[in-house]
């Protein structure tokens, strides 16, 4: 039985891009609060979410993996929306758009990784 994931880098390359895109952020002047605050928040739910998720898939209960999953992405919808509220209204505007525009990419960049993902894993052979 395997114990690594060949697909690690894809599973996570919307944190990976969050985390590798922090210099370029700073050297180039843009509102640092704004990508500090949103790019740390999307960071700490993804990683712990994703091990809340991992532990109810191990259960084997089809109804609790539904409900927990649509309760892991509602709340963390609801996690980046304040984040960005309390970087827009603590920092000047322009942080809560950076805010607002990493939580855009990530999410876009997370989603489009998960539309490849799934289907790989339901498509695997149990043993």
């Amino acid at each position: 039985m395997p114990t690594s994931d060949p697909l690690v880098i894809v599973r996570y390359l919307d944190v990976l891009l969050v985390v590798l895109a922090a210099p370029f952020v700073l050297l180039m002047g843009a509102p640092v609060l704004g990508y500090v605050v949103a790019g740390a928040t999307w960071v700490i739910t993804r990683i712990a979410f994703a091990l809340i998720e991992s532990r109810v898939r191990r259960s084997g209960n089809a109804r609790a993996q539904v409900g927990v999953g649509f309760a892991l992405l509602m709340g963390r919808a609801w996690l980046m929306g304040i984040a960005i509220l309390v970087v827009g209204l603590a920092g000047d505007r322009e942080d809560g758009l950076m805010a607002a525009l990493l939580a855009l990419v990530a999410f876009s960049i997370y989603f489009a990784t998960q539309l490849i993902i799934r289907p790989m894993e339901r498509n695997t052979p149990s043993t």
